[in-house]
């Protein structure tokens, strides 16, 4: 699998450690709405370590299902300073590792997520042409006053020509569709009080209504899987709900493809439910950062390493001591 030409060498040179930093958020930001280079970034981290013999970082599936783990065995072996423990109740990921959220909560098994993830990526990059489909980053205009000026750019258009791509959060919104109607939209966005419009240097059209097509495909692919009983409830970013009943499941990652990623709805909808606490496991704090401008009172652990797999679970466990 490939990255976007462009960023090919950027994600070389931040695996490598030699990235500036300040093209670091851009690089992330990136990644965060292209499915394609955030795929071909974990390829290159998991050849990376093999080369070097590096400590084994685990799949986002097994690393989840490890810390589940250690904090039950600290719950039935709690050390004499801790009363209590923190255990995990919802699962929520990004796009690109919705199998792994399904993964994590019981729901399918690790390989078939792993090689879910990356059938999707290629039927995502292959769907359309390149050329055809773009998108660009919308900063500084509310999500409702996007979505009208969109609207209003339907009439006398095929609906799926340009849509939202990615809710990521106030402030940050991906659109996605045909280029010509998405450079198209970016002006009139930019005319509605849009602080800043840029073009993404994607592969194609993500999470748009011309992927409906990846979708089916990817569909065909799901009858082969089997899924189990959930253990705990996810949560889908096609409806920024939680998914209680495993039967949903493979509609909803069908849907998955097409539809916009509701990042910050899912995130506000478990603040509502009462979760304070979240955990971003993979390098960068990219949604770290889109959490920070949703509801600044939460805690964000990020897990990069296994290292900081022990500090997460450390602080875990004294934040519900402290309660």
């Amino acid at each position: 699998m490939s990255a976007c030409r462009e960023y090919e060498e950027r994600i070389s040179a931040f695996i490598d450690g030699c990235l500036p930093e300040r093209d670091r958020a851009e690089l992330e930001a990136h990644m965060a709405a292209c499915p394609v280079c955030q795929a071909y970034f974990d390829d290159q981290i998991a050849i990376h370590e093999a080369l070097l013999d590096l400590e084994e970082i685990p799949a986002p599936p097994e690393l989840a299902g490890r810390i589940m783990e250690r904090v039950r065995a600290e719950a039935q072996e709690p050390p004499a300073h801790k009363k209590t423990v923190l255990l995990p109740s919802w699962r929520r990921w990004a796009a690109l590792a919705a199998c792994c959220a399904i993964a994590a909560a019981g729901g399918m098994d690790d390989m078939d997520a792993i090689r879910l993830v990356r059938k999707r990526g290629i039927l995502m990059q292959n769907t359309v042409p390149a050329g055809e489909g773009g998108m660009c980053a919308v900063m500084g205009l509310d999500s409702v006053k996007i979505e009208e000026t969109l609207a209003k750019m339907q009439e006398g258009r095929n609906p799926g020509d340009v849509t939202i791509a990615n809710y990521n959060c106030p402030g940050q919104i991906v659109i996605t569709g045909k280029t010509a109607a998405v450079k198209d939209a970016s002006v009139k966005l930019k005319e509605a009080g849009a602080k800043r419009v840029m073009m993404l240097n994607v592969s194609g059209p993500f999470h748009s209504p011309l992927l409906v097509p990846a979708g089916e495909e990817l569909a065909a692919e799901l009858e082969a899987v089997t899924l189990h009983p959930l253990q705990i409830p996810y949560v889908t970013n096609v409806t920024a709900e939680k998914v209680e009943d495993i039967a949903k499941t493979k509609g909803l990652l069908k849907e998955q493809v097409s539809s916009s990623v509701r990042w910050m709805q899912s995130m506000e909808y478990m603040i509502r439910e009462g979760v304070d606490t979240f955990v971003e496991i993979g390098p960068g704090k990219t949604l770290a950062g889109f959490m920070k401008k949703i509801e600044r009172d939460v805690k964000v652990y990020n897990i990069a390493s296994w290292d900081d797999v022990e500090k997460t679970i450390s602080g875990l466990c004294e934040s519900q001591t402290k309660d």
